[in-house]
């Protein structure tokens, strides 16, 4: 352990979340490490902050004799929260996860586990979300650390380019199946969205989302390839939206 880096760790899925036990265990590897994750599942929140509430940080006992504390916020909030206020100085690693679900492809915009690791990126920080291609409450997140550790490694050794994090995904399989690590563009699918009208006990209708990820995109250096094919996929994630590509397209709407 060198005790001169210092790690945040935080998730979308609540501070309870096995995937987290998981994480932070890992972490405790590289540094000293601070836990700031949401008190309840956050799931599909995005960048999301908090700006009409209260927001709470309650220390809670850690049975690895760690600080932590459980947010009400948003994941975004626990990254800015834990940045500006609850940590000494600036954490040399921010690691995100491990999200219990995939976060490939257009899953990434909603994330909660990459918004986190994505504001890590505008605060300067190399930052990196994990999720496991896994909805089983008994999913196996332990076997995965030799995966998790390697990607880890390889941050603390070469860094980040400014603005950038990386969102790794780990396919539904036994670790002796995972064929190895890929370096992957992000798929192109969208969401397929069905809302289900049902009507609650009152007689009022309510609405609850399902649908499935269509994926119109057959390259085989994409993050759903990759899964695919066994391997973990790590896409190198930015915050800049910019269609850079179409800038000039659009130049005749100026004004001088």
């Amino acid at each position: 352990m060198n005790n001169t880096t210092l790690l945040l760790v935080t998730n979308d899925d609540g501070i309870t979340a096995k995937g987290i036990n998981t994480l932070k265990r890992i972490a405790m590897h590289y540094g000293t490490v601070t836990v700031v994750a949401p008190d309840k599942p956050q799931s599909g929140m995005g960048h999301a902050i908090t700006l009409n509430n209260t927001l709470r940080a309650l220390p809670i006992k850690s049975s690895l004799g760690i600080a932590e504390y459980a947010c009400s916020g948003t994941p975004v909030d626990c990254v800015k929260l834990a940045v500006a206020h609850l940590l000494p100085r600036k954490p040399n690693l921010i690691l995100s996860g491990i999200n219990h679900g995939s976060n490939s492809s257009i899953s990434v915009i909603y994330s909660g586990t990459m918004s986190a690791a994505v504001e890590g990126a505008i605060e300067g920080i190399p930052s990196i979300g994990f999720s496991l291609c896994s909805h089983d409450v008994d999913a196996d997140f332990d076997q995965y650390e030799p995966f998790i550790r390697k990607v880890i490694d390889h941050v603390l050794s070469v860094g980040l380019e400014l603005g950038s994090c990386l969102n790794v995904n780990i396919p539904d399989v036994p670790a002796a199946e995972i064929k190895g690590i890929k370096i992957c563009r992000q798929a192109k699918a969208q969401w397929i969205e069905k809302f289900d009208a049902r009507t609650d006990p009152m007689g009022n209708p309510y609405y609850w989302l399902t649908g499935y990820l269509h994926n119109e995109d057959k390259g085989t250096d994409t993050d759903e390839y990759a899964l695919a094919q066994h391997y973990i996929s790590v896409v190198p994630v930015q915050h800049d939206l910019t269609a850079h590509h179409l800038i000039q397209k659009h130049r005749d709407i100026e004004l001088a």
